[in-house]
């Protein structure tokens, strides 16, 4: 029996500076951010928040799909890291599109370690949005725009 995938965004090809945006909601914001004549990168900066390591104890892990445990003794731990998707350096901002469908079980996690590498960082006064649709694009594009007065 196949296994039912869970909805996710729908993928409709927009294209946008020459690079492939994964939502209609990702599609709007760049649009509107370049209609605020607003300086930002797209899926440009990669944040390293945890380094790889490797677990010196026992280590078993079911495998996806599978009835059985692996063993991981000794192998290497990959690290986290996070690519979001609009960062302005100029104008200190990120904004991450989530829209309403059901997102990575892992990005709560990864957002609240981000949170800590701004801070650990000196970019603790940087503005970061995650808005979930179009109003909430244009209240952080206005809310940047205010703070940028």
């Amino acid at each position: 029996m196949k296994r039912r995938r869970k909805p996710t965004a729908k993928k409709k090809g927009h294209v946008r500076g020459g690079k492939k945006l994964k939502s209609s909601l990702e599609a709007y914001c760049y649009d509107a951010l370049r209609d605020a004549k607003l300086q930002f990168d797209y899926e440009e900066h990669k944040y390293y928040l945890m380094d790889g390591f490797k677990y010196e104890g026992v280590y078993h892990k079911a495998t996806r799909g599978k009835d059985i445990m692996v063993d991981k003794t000794g192998k290497a731990v990959l690290g986290v890291t996070y690519t979001p998707d609009f960062v302005s350096e100029k104008h200190k901002f990120v904004i991450e599109t989530k829209g309403w469908v059901p997102s990575q079980h892992t990005f709560t996690i990864r957002w609240k370690m981000f949170l800590h590498h701004m801070n650990e960082t000196g970019k603790g006064d940087w503005m970061l949005f995650i808005p979930r649709n179009r109003k909430q694009v244009d209240d952080a594009i206005n809310i940047i725009k205010q703070q940028l007065k």
